[in-house]
Parts: structure tokens; sequence; C-alpha cells
């Protein structure tokens, strides 16, 4: 029992960090009708900002701590993705409003291309480290009442609390502010948000700052983990099946897929992954996708459409 408690917890915390970068895909939708294929880009694209400000900064200005170098170079990815959302605005969305959705894909696909490549071009290409501080030892928790406890990662606890607090903020944000109202609102209806005075470009800029916040929060935790590599980007597009479960429409329908996913990509894994000779986990994800789109397309949250001819 005390095994199969650890291969739970260990599920339940990828699969929050999985909601996390979920969430980026979802805002995006919502507010703009575009599935952004360049999440994963920009998760990557942050994660090196970050990394490669905390490393220059200290020199540049003549200082040792890494707190606050830590610190820093987060404010200053922070700007770089506003700033890398108003260019998305101002360069492609504002050109291709009304145009079909494989037009748009393909433009976000043109987006992570360029992340991609212009990101290794000014931060460079090999692997670097990002310490946030958190603590990487294991412990052991419920020893009384199982043998030798349920062994559980720090460092995986903590990304896990993380990416919920950020997520219950997101949630606040979209249900209190009247910002987040006019972005429910976008996402409802473009034609009847704009007539009543919510400025859509404004709104563009808003929900692509709001994303490229998550991506560097999913890559600030993913990079402490595993370094900040071209992978990253990879580990981004587990994701994807993500908002097929959970519905590409809906916060709470992110947040459960990734539970999902995480939970049931682990626990194959170890128990069925010896009888298939192992890598269950790596194809899990996109089979049970797959299995959702032939009977549920729309996820288990997502809103069924229904077109009357």
């Amino acid at each position: 029992m005390g095994f199969f408690l650890e291969t739970l917890f260990g599920g339940l915390m990828a699969g929050m960090l999985y909601s996390l970068i979920a969430l980026g895909f979802v805002l995006i939708f919502k507010a703009s009708g575009v599935f952004n294929f360049a999440q994963g880009a920009m998760v990557l694209f942050s994660a090196l900002a970050m990394a490669r400000f905390a490393e220059w900064l200290p020199q540049a200005l003549g200082f040792e701590s890494k707190l606050l170098a830590n610190v820093l170079g987060f404010g200053v990815a922070v700007a770089v993705m506003i700033a890398v959302a108003w260019l998305v605005e101002r360069l492609v969305l504002r050109r291709l409003v009304n145009q079909e959705g494989i037009t748009l894909l393909m433009a976000t696909l043109g987006i992570t291309y360029f992340l991609d490549g212009f990101g290794q071009t000014v931060f460079g290409s090999d692997i670097y480290k990002i310490d946030i501080g958190l603590p990487k030892d294991p412990i052991f928790l419920f020893e009384s009442a199982f043998q030798g406890g349920v062994l559980i990662n720090k460092e995986d606890l903590y990304a896990a609390g993380i990416a919920a607090l950020l997520v219950m903020m997101l949630t606040l944000f979209f249900q209190k502010t009247g910002t987040g109202r006019a972005l429910r609102a976008v996402a409802d209806d473009h034609q009847a948000a704009q007539s009543i005075g919510i400025p859509l470009n404004r709104i563009w800029v808003i929900v692509w700052s709001v994303a490229g916040f998550v991506a560097l929060v999913a890559g600030m935790i993913w990079g402490s983990k595993l370094g900040v590599q071209f992978s990253l980007s990879l580990v981004a597009l587990k994701a994807l099946p993500v908002v097929i479960l959970g519905g590409l429409t809906s916060v709470p329908g992110a947040i459960v897929g990734g539970l999902i996913i995480g939970v049931g990509e682990k626990l194959s894994e170890v128990y069925f992954g010896p009888a298939f000779g192992g890598g269950i986990e790596i194809w899990f994800a996109y089979v049970l996708a797959l299995a959702f789109l032939l009977v549920r397309p729309q996820g288990l949250f997502g809103e069924k459409i229904i077109d009357r001819v």
C-alpha cells in the first residue's frame, strides 16, 4: 500500500505541473479561439530568459546574492514575455482577425519555431540551471500507518504547491476581477464583447501575457528539476492530451485532466510497464487522449457544440 501511495502522489504532483502548462492552452483558446501550439516554445523561451538573466545580471551589476539574481531574472523574464505577447498581438493576431482556424494554427506554428530559434540564438543552446532553492531531499510520510512510510520528494511537493497556488490565483482573477470578466465575455462572443466596448486587442495582449507568465512559472519549475534545455518544449507537449481530456475551454478541465494523466501514466508504467517492456509513460497520455476523441471529443468539461441545419 505504501508503494502504491508513493506512485499515486508522484503522479498527482506531475499532473499539477501538466495542468499548469495546459492552462496556457486553455486561456488563449478561450479568449481568442486560437489553439496556441507555441505554448511549449513559450515555456522553453521564458525559462531560458530567466536562467540567463539570473546569470548575467550579477555579473553586470556586481552582486553575488543568488536570491536577488533569481528575483531580478524572474522579473526581467516576465517583462520579456509581456513584450512577446504585445508583439504577437501587433504583428500576428491583429492581421488575422476572423481568419480560419487552420490559418491561426499555422501562425502559432510559425511563432513556435521563431521562439525556439530566436531563444537559442540569444540565450544559447547549452543546458542551463535554474536554482530557486527548492529542497531536493526526500521525506517520509505516514510512517505510523505504513512500514517504512511513504517516500515523497520535497521538490515535487513544493512544485505541486506552487502550481496549485497559481491555479487558484488564476481562478480568482477570472471570477472576481473586471479584466477577468472581460476575458470571459470575449471568450463567449467576440463580436458581442466588442459591441459593449471591450477592446479585443488589449484583451488578447493580456491573455497572451498571462499565458506567458504561466509558461514562465512552469518553465522555472521544470528547469529546476531537469535543467533548461530543448526537451522542455517536448515536456510541454504532454499538455496537449491534458486539454483534449479536460476540454479546450475549461480551466477546471485542465486541472482534472492533468491529474488524471499524471496519475494514469505513473501507475500504468509501474504496474503494467514490466509486462510490456516499459515505455508506457511515454505514450499513455496520447492513447488516452485518442480514446476520448473517439468517445467524447469535447473532453470531460468542454462545451458540446450542436450545429443546427
